[in-house]
């Protein structure tokens, strides 16, 4: 069985909650336009302070953690497991490393195996997917490194710079964790 330390910390990441000094590190990461364009599909906006202030961690139908380093507690990042269907036990996962010094650097795809764990055995979730722009190359290698599996595309629906990209539907069943 999992301590309570294990189900948290990983190697090199902990899933935490919101402290509201985190508000202005967070509203930081809304000026970094390739933060902004690899984390979703939707326009890039630069996002105030007190808007992170209502940072909500748990609703009937999500998870939001924030993730801060092992070795020092830096805010690095979030992670989410959103649009939970429980009586189909699935739902969708989210991730964003802000700050740019920790990126290709293992900090993600650890996040990514800690919140699967999590989703396992303490959500009893059976499947996880996520959808990310196929411009996303090195989100897509993390999510591949974790056992995520491609399942198709909704072809050009994401317009960037005059450009079209698919966005990549991957998922990850229990089974295959």
């Amino acid at each position: 069985m999992l301590s309570n330390h294990q189900l948290f910390c990983g190697e090199l990441v902990r899933l935490c909650a919101f402290r509201s000094e985190d508000a202005s590190v967070m509203a930081s990461w809304s000026h970094d336009a390739e933060y902004l364009r690899n984390v979703d599909s939707d326009m890039a906006v630069p996002t105030t302070e007190e808007s992170f202030q209502s940072f909500v961690g748990k609703s009937s139908n999500g998870i939001e953690f924030l993730l801060r380093t092992v070795d020092n507690d830096t805010l690095i990042g979030f992670v989410a497991l959103h649009g939970i269907e429980w009586n189909n036990q699935c739902g969708l996962l989210a991730i964003g490393i802000g700050e740019e010094n920790f990126r290709s650097k293992g900090y993600g795809t650890d996040a990514l195996r800690l919140i699967l764990r999590y989703a396992f055995s303490e959500l009893n979730l059976n499947r996880v997917g996520l959808d990310v722009i196929s411009y996303n190359k090195r989100g897509i290698r993390a999510y591949e490194k974790v056992g995520f599996k491609v399942e198709g595309a909704m072809r050009e629906s994401v317009l960037r710079d005059g450009h079209k990209y698919d966005r990549i539907i991957m998922s990850i069943l229990r089974n295959e964790y």
